[in-house]
Protein backbone atom coordinates (compact mmCIF):
# COMPACT_ATOMS: atom_id res chain seq x y z
CA UNK A 1 0.00 0.00 0.00
CA UNK A 2 1.44 3.33 -1.00
CA UNK A 3 1.65 6.28 1.37
CA UNK A 4 -0.56 9.35 1.18
CA UNK A 5 0.93 11.77 -1.34
CA UNK A 6 1.89 11.88 -4.98
CA UNK A 7 1.29 8.17 -5.50
CA UNK A 8 -2.37 8.48 -4.53
CA UNK A 9 -5.29 10.24 -6.14
CA UNK A 10 -8.25 11.57 -4.16
CA UNK A 11 -11.56 10.35 -5.59
CA UNK A 12 -14.81 11.03 -3.75
CA UNK A 13 -14.41 10.22 -0.05
CA UNK A 14 -11.42 7.89 -0.52
CA UNK A 15 -7.83 8.14 -1.59
CA UNK A 16 -6.91 5.63 -4.29
CA UNK A 17 -3.65 3.69 -4.54
CA UNK A 18 -1.53 3.14 -7.64
CA UNK A 19 -3.62 0.09 -8.60
CA UNK A 20 -6.91 1.99 -8.39
CA UNK A 21 -8.10 0.46 -5.10
CA UNK A 22 -9.36 2.66 -2.27
CA UNK A 23 -7.12 3.32 0.71
CA UNK A 24 -9.35 2.35 3.65
CA UNK A 25 -6.64 1.81 6.29
CA UNK A 26 -5.88 5.45 7.10
CA UNK A 27 -7.60 7.59 9.77
CA UNK A 28 -9.79 4.61 10.58
CA UNK A 29 -10.67 5.59 14.14
CA UNK A 30 -11.56 9.18 13.23
CA UNK A 31 -13.66 8.17 10.23
CA UNK A 32 -15.57 5.43 12.05
CA UNK A 33 -16.19 7.68 15.06
CA UNK A 34 -17.50 10.51 12.86
CA UNK A 35 -20.00 8.19 11.18
CA UNK A 36 -21.07 6.65 14.47
CA UNK A 37 -21.58 9.95 16.28
CA UNK A 38 -23.92 11.14 13.51
CA UNK A 39 -25.89 7.89 13.41
CA UNK A 40 -28.67 6.16 15.30
CA UNK A 41 -28.48 2.49 16.22
CA UNK A 42 -31.19 0.27 14.71
CA UNK A 43 -32.19 -3.31 15.59
CA UNK A 44 -30.86 -6.20 13.51
CA UNK A 45 -33.07 -8.34 11.27
CA UNK A 46 -32.61 -12.10 11.64
CA UNK A 47 -32.86 -15.11 9.36
CA UNK A 48 -36.46 -15.59 8.24
CA UNK A 49 -37.12 -11.89 7.71
CA UNK A 50 -38.09 -11.53 4.01
CA UNK A 51 -35.73 -8.59 3.39
CA UNK A 52 -32.76 -10.90 4.00
CA UNK A 53 -33.84 -13.47 1.42
CA UNK A 54 -34.17 -11.43 -1.77
CA UNK A 55 -31.85 -9.27 -3.83
CA UNK A 56 -31.85 -5.67 -2.64
CA UNK A 57 -32.58 -2.71 -4.88
CA UNK A 58 -29.79 -0.78 -6.57
CA UNK A 59 -29.03 2.62 -5.08
CA UNK A 60 -29.88 5.31 -7.63
CA UNK A 61 -30.04 8.43 -5.44
CA UNK A 62 -26.88 9.70 -3.75
CA UNK A 63 -27.72 12.35 -1.20
CA UNK A 64 -28.44 13.15 2.43
CA UNK A 65 -30.69 10.12 3.02
CA UNK A 66 -27.99 7.74 1.84
CA UNK A 67 -25.37 9.51 3.96
CA UNK A 68 -27.62 9.18 7.02
CA UNK A 69 -28.20 5.51 6.29
CA UNK A 70 -24.45 4.91 6.21
CA UNK A 71 -24.04 6.74 9.53
CA UNK A 72 -26.84 4.66 11.08
CA UNK A 73 -25.24 1.48 9.77
CA UNK A 74 -21.89 2.29 11.37
CA UNK A 75 -23.65 3.00 14.66
CA UNK A 76 -25.69 -0.21 14.45
CA UNK A 77 -22.59 -2.21 13.56
CA UNK A 78 -20.74 -0.90 16.63
CA UNK A 79 -23.73 -1.56 18.91
CA UNK A 80 -23.88 -5.16 17.71
CA UNK A 81 -20.06 -5.50 17.86
CA UNK A 82 -19.91 -6.55 14.22
CA UNK A 83 -17.19 -6.14 11.59
CA UNK A 84 -19.54 -5.65 8.65
CA UNK A 85 -23.19 -4.77 8.13
CA UNK A 86 -25.46 -4.81 5.07
CA UNK A 87 -28.43 -2.46 4.76
CA UNK A 88 -30.99 -5.26 4.75
CA UNK A 89 -29.68 -6.32 8.15
CA UNK A 90 -31.37 -3.20 9.52
CA UNK A 91 -34.39 -3.69 7.28
CA UNK A 92 -33.41 -1.38 4.41
CA UNK A 93 -33.87 -2.78 0.90
CA UNK A 94 -30.82 -1.12 -0.73
CA UNK A 95 -27.42 -2.36 -1.90
CA UNK A 96 -25.19 -0.77 0.74
CA UNK A 97 -22.73 -2.26 3.19
CA UNK A 98 -20.28 -0.85 5.71
CA UNK A 99 -17.29 -2.48 7.37
CA UNK A 100 -14.83 -2.02 10.22
CA UNK A 101 -12.69 -5.11 9.89
CA UNK A 102 -9.15 -6.26 10.59
CA UNK A 103 -7.25 -8.31 8.02
CA UNK A 104 -4.92 -11.18 8.88
CA UNK A 105 -1.96 -8.78 9.02
CA UNK A 106 -3.61 -6.72 11.75
CA UNK A 107 -4.54 -3.78 9.51
CA UNK A 108 -7.89 -2.14 10.23
CA UNK A 109 -10.13 -1.41 7.23
CA UNK A 110 -13.05 1.04 7.55
CA UNK A 111 -15.36 1.95 4.70
CA UNK A 112 -18.61 1.57 2.81
CA UNK A 113 -19.58 0.23 -0.62
CA UNK A 114 -22.70 1.03 -2.64
CA UNK A 115 -24.00 -1.39 -5.31
CA UNK A 116 -21.16 -3.88 -4.76
CA UNK A 117 -20.26 -6.57 -7.26
CA UNK A 118 -17.76 -9.31 -6.42
CA UNK A 119 -15.05 -9.80 -9.04
CA UNK A 120 -14.96 -13.34 -10.40
CA UNK A 121 -11.40 -14.44 -9.63
CA UNK A 122 -9.39 -16.73 -11.91
CA UNK A 123 -8.90 -20.25 -10.60
CA UNK A 124 -5.26 -19.66 -9.66
CA UNK A 125 -6.31 -16.92 -7.20
CA UNK A 126 -8.96 -19.02 -5.45
CA UNK A 127 -7.09 -20.30 -2.42
CA UNK A 128 -9.75 -21.44 0.01
CA UNK A 129 -9.78 -20.69 3.72
CA UNK A 130 -11.92 -22.91 5.96
CA UNK A 131 -12.30 -20.51 8.88
CA UNK A 132 -15.29 -20.11 11.15
CA UNK A 133 -17.94 -17.63 10.08
CA UNK A 134 -20.77 -15.93 11.94
CA UNK A 135 -23.45 -13.37 11.15
CA UNK A 136 -25.32 -10.72 13.11
CA UNK A 137 -28.50 -11.96 11.42
CA UNK A 138 -27.85 -15.50 12.70
CA UNK A 139 -26.92 -14.48 16.24
CA UNK A 140 -24.79 -16.74 18.47
CA UNK A 141 -24.17 -19.28 15.66
CA UNK A 142 -20.89 -20.14 13.94
CA UNK A 143 -19.81 -22.66 11.31
CA UNK A 144 -16.79 -23.39 9.14
CA UNK A 145 -17.21 -22.16 5.56
CA UNK A 146 -14.65 -22.31 2.77
CA UNK A 147 -14.17 -18.99 0.98
CA UNK A 148 -11.35 -17.56 -1.16
CA UNK A 149 -8.74 -15.79 1.02
CA UNK A 150 -8.63 -12.85 -1.43
CA UNK A 151 -11.53 -10.77 -2.71
CA UNK A 152 -12.14 -7.75 -4.91
CA UNK A 153 -15.37 -5.73 -4.98
CA UNK A 154 -16.38 -3.06 -7.46
CA UNK A 155 -19.00 -0.49 -6.48
CA UNK A 156 -19.58 3.16 -5.69
CA UNK A 157 -19.02 5.52 -2.79
CA UNK A 158 -21.74 7.63 -1.15
CA UNK A 159 -21.39 10.27 -3.86
CA UNK A 160 -21.76 7.79 -6.71
CA UNK A 161 -18.08 7.69 -7.64
CA UNK A 162 -16.81 4.28 -8.85
CA UNK A 163 -14.54 2.51 -6.36
CA UNK A 164 -12.67 -0.77 -6.03
CA UNK A 165 -11.96 -2.54 -2.74
CA UNK A 166 -9.69 -5.51 -2.13
CA UNK A 167 -8.93 -7.60 0.90
CA UNK A 168 -7.16 -10.69 2.14
CA UNK A 169 -7.87 -13.20 4.88
CA UNK A 170 -10.60 -12.24 7.32
CA UNK A 171 -11.28 -8.98 5.50
CA UNK A 172 -11.74 -10.87 2.22
CA UNK A 173 -14.29 -13.05 4.00
CA UNK A 174 -16.08 -9.91 5.23
CA UNK A 175 -16.29 -8.42 1.72
CA UNK A 176 -17.76 -11.63 0.34
CA UNK A 177 -20.15 -12.10 3.27
CA UNK A 178 -21.60 -8.57 3.06
CA UNK A 179 -21.94 -8.59 -0.72
CA UNK A 180 -23.78 -11.93 -0.48
CA UNK A 181 -26.26 -10.33 1.93
CA UNK A 182 -27.28 -7.73 -0.65
CA UNK A 183 -28.10 -10.44 -3.17
CA UNK A 184 -30.29 -12.34 -0.72
CA UNK A 185 -27.85 -14.93 0.62
CA UNK A 186 -26.75 -15.63 4.19
CA UNK A 187 -23.64 -17.63 4.93
CA UNK A 188 -25.77 -20.50 6.23
CA UNK A 189 -27.25 -20.85 2.72
CA UNK A 190 -23.80 -22.06 1.60
CA UNK A 191 -23.57 -24.75 4.28
CA UNK A 192 -24.51 -28.40 4.04
CA UNK A 193 -28.00 -29.23 5.32
CA UNK A 194 -26.49 -30.72 8.45
CA UNK A 195 -24.31 -27.70 9.21
CA UNK A 196 -27.14 -25.27 8.46
CA UNK A 197 -29.40 -27.15 10.86
CA UNK A 198 -26.68 -27.01 13.52
CA UNK A 199 -26.22 -23.25 13.03
CA UNK A 200 -29.95 -22.65 13.40
CA UNK A 201 -29.92 -24.79 16.55
CA UNK A 202 -27.10 -22.68 17.98
CA UNK A 203 -29.13 -19.55 17.22
CA UNK A 204 -32.26 -20.96 18.85
CA UNK A 205 -30.35 -21.89 22.00
CA UNK A 206 -28.40 -18.64 22.26
CA UNK A 207 -29.30 -15.12 23.38
CA UNK A 208 -28.21 -12.24 21.14
CA UNK A 209 -26.26 -9.44 22.85
CA UNK A 210 -28.03 -6.77 20.76
CA UNK A 211 -31.59 -5.82 19.85
CA UNK A 212 -33.17 -7.82 17.01
CA UNK A 213 -36.35 -7.47 14.98
CA UNK A 214 -38.82 -10.28 15.79
CA UNK A 215 -40.00 -12.16 12.71
CA UNK A 216 -43.75 -12.06 12.16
Amino acid sequence: MSQQGTEQEQTGVYAVDEDGFIVDTEDTEARETAHRERGTSRPITVVGNPVLHRECKDVTEFGDELAQLIDDMFTSQRTAEGVGLAANQIGVDLKVFVYDCMDDEGKRHVGHVINPVLVDLPAEQRHLDDSNEGCLSVPTAYAELARPDYAEVNGQDMHGNPIKVRGTGYFARCLQHETDHLYGFLYIDKLSKRDRKDALRQMEEGTPRYETVPNA
